[in-house]
This record gives C-alpha cells, structure tokens and sequence, in this order.
C-alpha cells in the first residue's frame, strides 16, 4: 500500500509508530523550581553524539490539562536538569505506571514504587532499581511544527555530565546488554525485549 501521510491511510491504526523501531524509552526524571519531582517515559529518545555525549528526546502530542507543556518539558524549562533513567524488563511495569497522565505534583516514584535517589551532578533524583541513569544539562529546545490542535513537538537535547553504570551489568569492561535487560518501544502497545545480541566488524575500504 501507499498513502500520503497528510491524509487518511485506511487502517484501524497509525501505522507510523510501528515502521521506525525498535526505539529507545527515554525514561526522564526531572524536577521543578519548587522541587516537585516528576518521572515518565518518551518513546522518541536517543544518543545523538559523543563528544560531548548528548541524548534526546521529543515530547509530542497536545497540551496537558493544565494547559501547558507536559511536566518533564516544563521542569526542564525551568531548571534546566535532567535524567535519563534505562527502562528494563523487570522494571516495565513501574516504566508503564509512570506513563498515566497524573495531575500536576504527584509523584510517579512513589506511584510506581520506585525509589529515588540523588544525583551528584544535577537536582532532578535517578530511580534506584535502574542500573544505568544519564544526569544531563539541557543544551538545546527546538519546537517543530504540529497539524494537532492544540498540540506540539518539543526535543529536548541534553548533555551527559555524568553516567552511573550498576557494576552488576558489567562483564570485563564491557555492559553486557543482556543483563541490563533493556526494553524498547514499538508501535501500537507493543514493546520488545533484548535478549539476543551478535557483532560485525565495520569492513575497511577498499572491500
């Protein structure tokens, strides 16, 4: 099939979410100028460079019922800070509770039964049962277009000024992504699990 994708498609759903995966869960802890914490999950995440090392993440979709940016864009607006905290598959279920659209103040840690603990470079706290965060500065908002009413597509960049690794995960100075166990978002409700990896070596020129 084909279809312009400013017009209707045809089927019972949008396919768009589930053509580009397996996409990263940028599982953002943030925290406002009132130290109010919030924590929730964005399935448009990813690491875009690595000198210096910077992740995004992009916040789509209308505005909250209080009519406004979602709490993770708002907190880091006004702070500047925040965390990237690794979805598992042992923590899916925390990662899914920290998803509902709670009102303004309440507290997804203590929602989801997770535990939060201080940074050491930034305000905004990393969730303990995580075994990888990302403490980050914001570097960069870009604000891009939206055909949604009362909707809008803000990426947040971030710098990470510092990486907490659970020893737990490393095997001779390597993470071993199986035992992180990390989850990743598909398209519809579906999500995915690593647990089979292999290598390739980059072929050098000439073949």
């Amino acid at each position: 099939m084909f279809y312009k994708a400013s017009e209707p498609h045809g089927l019972p759903h949008n396919p768009f979410n589930g053509l580009i995966v397996p996409r990263p869960i940028g599982w953002i802890s943030s925290m406002d100028k009132d130290g109010n914490v919030n924590l929730a999950p964005y399935s448009f995440f990813n690491g875009v460079s690595y000198f210096p090392p910077q992740v995004m993440f992009s916040s789509t979709g209308p505005h909250t019922q209080h009519d406004g940016p979602k709490d993770s864009v708002r907190n880091i607006l006004e702070t500047g800070e925040f965390v990237h905290n690794i979805a598992t598959w042992p923590l899916r279920e925390a990662v899914n509770i920290s998803a509902v659209s709670a009102p303004h103040g309440v507290d997804e840690f203590e929602l989801a039964g997770l535990t939060p603990v201080p940074s050491l470079l930034v305000a905004p706290p990393r969730v303990r049962e995580s075994p990888i965060q990302l403490e980050c500065k914001l570097v960069k908002v870009v604000d891009l277009p939206s055909t949604q009413e009362n909707g809008s597509n803000t990426i947040i960049f971030g710098e990470v000024i510092g990486i907490h690794i659970d020893d737990a995960v490393l095997v001779d100075g390597i993470v071993d992504i199986r035992r992180v166990d990390p989850i990743a978002r598909l398209g519809y409700r579906d999500y995915a699990r690593i647990t089979e990896t292999f290598s390739m070596d980059r072929p050098s020129w000439p073949l």
